[in-house]
């Protein structure tokens, strides 16, 4: 798998159907209709993608599950130059269970 399509569709087979969007101190799905906070999920899998010439290309896919609220799903976040403003724990969060 090389390209975040390629991971995504492979994600979406393994049962990483929500698709979360990135809030400064949450993940959000379902129309906004759900937030999930840093105590609430877990960082199964990442990948990461490096742009060949554009920093801007560089991105990461993280696979989320919560046994709290019965989902699983994937965040497409950029990282370096182009990552998301976020609290503290939301960053513990991400990374402590991506090392």
């Amino acid at each position: 798998m090389t390209t975040l399509t390629e991971v995504l569709d492979h994600l979406q087979r393994e049962g990483y159907t929500t698709d979360f969007n990135l809030k400064e101190n949450c993940l959000e799905c379902h129309g906004n209709l759900l937030q999930i906070f840093p105590n609430e999920f877990s960082v199964d899998k990442t990948y990461r993608f490096e742009g060949m010439t554009d920093p801007g290309d560089e991105a990461i896919i993280y696979a989320v599950s919560s046994s709290k609220h019965n989902i699983k799903g994937t965040l497409v976040n950029g990282y370096g130059t182009s990552s998301s403003a976020l609290t503290h724990e939301m960053v513990e969060a991400l990374n402590k269970k991506t090392l």
